[in-house]
């Protein structure tokens, strides 16, 4: 693969929304709270935004489905890492390259260029040659590859499909030879059908699709908070055995009830402060987003992890849709404006337009 291929695939998927949206950069900027040259720095693919926020406000302003939501999500973690990976080989190419450049200098002006140099540059037909036959041989070794990593595939589904069949006799799926593993991100087979069938009994809002994309991820990891356990979004052992013994179902409000608290708590700006949290989790509760660098935004403000550790709360806490809005409401006293949430705050900013005068001016 070739560099900066996962950027681009990255890219090319937020042009083909776009263009299917029929929206320009400017009637998407307001929108999302990206600039209109950020937009299209991403759309190049000359630039991976770190924090996924500003890519899935994009792709909802395109109208994408939930499908599209995941597979886009699974572009920018794979864009993000090579990103990162490029990144961090820098500076070591850079030495590389100084190395390189001191083997590279031939001898000086009044030596003579040993023997072997001499017969390499008298001879290049052979080596030539053999870079020829080697360009020939990858696109068949490429297929090769393919063809087997194909079979594996299809080999490791038939046996997942096998071992299905030897449910447990309490029909714990979960604890079936086909479910093994931990169930994660990308995964899409039975197992992930029963985590989200599980989950949907104990009261999450989640659909039952067998995908575990960005929605799934952030019902398991509410489900792990709630539960006291490891909040990895994994779903192995600790947290399948949860799930078929639930301690606690999952509560929550609904947006209308989100938006009504909102404007009673944000009583010096109850519509700017709806707008903010509409684009922050579009009113969810539960909404977790992880970011790369490790750490979460919890609930209807999208609270970080850092700004959680200066309120003195917990992500339990911060799933609590009154706690949640309680402290967004803090820090906005704090600040005296909503600059904690800046990409939304500046998406609102911009959809504000100027009412023209009712009234003609007076010469």
């Amino acid at each position: 693969m070739r560099a900066g291929a996962d950027p681009e695939r990255f890219a090319a998927f937020l042009r083909s929304l776009k263009e299917r949206s029929g929206l320009s950069y400017e009637a998407l900027a307001p929108r999302t709270g990206s600039s209109r040259s950020t937009l299209h720095r991403y759309c190049s693919g000359s630039y991976v935004p770190p924090d996924y926020g500003p890519v899935h406000r994009f792709a909802s302003a395109c109208g994408a489905s939930p499908s599209e939501l995941r597979e886009l999500h699974r572009l920018w973690a794979v864009a993000d890492m090579s990103r990162a990976g490029d990144e961090r080989t820098g500076s070591a190419e850079v030495d590389a390259s100084a190395s390189k450049t001191e083997e590279r200098a031939g001898p000086g002006p009044d030596e003579a260029a040993p023997p072997s140099v001499a017969a390499a540059e008298a001879a290049p037909s052979a080596s030539v040659a053999r870079r020829h036959r080697l360009r020939r041989a990858l696109p068949i070794l490429g297929v090769c590859f393919l063809l087997l990593t194909a079979g594996g595939t299809w080999l490791t589904l038939a046996s997942r499909q096998e071992a299905a069949a030897e449910v447990p006799g309490d029909g714990r799926l979960l604890f079936s030879p086909a479910c093994a593993e931990p169930v994660g991100m990308g995964q899409h087979d039975a197992c992930v059908k029963e985590v989200q069938r599980l989950l949907a009994e104990a009261g999450a809002d989640i659909d039952v699709d067998s995908s575990f994309g960005p929605q799934t991820l952030r019902r398991v990891t509410a489900f792990q908070v709630l539960h006291g356990l490891d909040a990895d979004g994994m779903v192995g052992a600790q947290t399948k055995k949860a799930l078929y013994d639930p301690k606690e179902r999952i509560r929550s409000w609904s947006p209308r009830k989100v938006r009504q608290h909102i404007r009673q708590v944000f009583t010096e700006e109850p519509g700017h402060a709806v707008a903010i949290a509409d684009c922050q989790s579009f009113l969810d509760p539960l909404h977790i987003l992880p970011n790369t660098n490790g750490s979460r935004n919890w609930g209807v403000f999208q609270i970080s992890d850092t700004r959680l550790r200066e309120l003195g709360g917990t992500p339990r806490e911060a799933l609590q849709p009154e706690w949640n809005i309680q402290a967004a409401h803090r820090l906005y006293k704090r600040a005296g404006n909503f600059d904690d949430w800046p990409h939304c705050e500046r998406a609102y900013v911009n959809s504000r337009t100027p009412e023209p005068s009712s009234s003609p001016t007076r010469s």
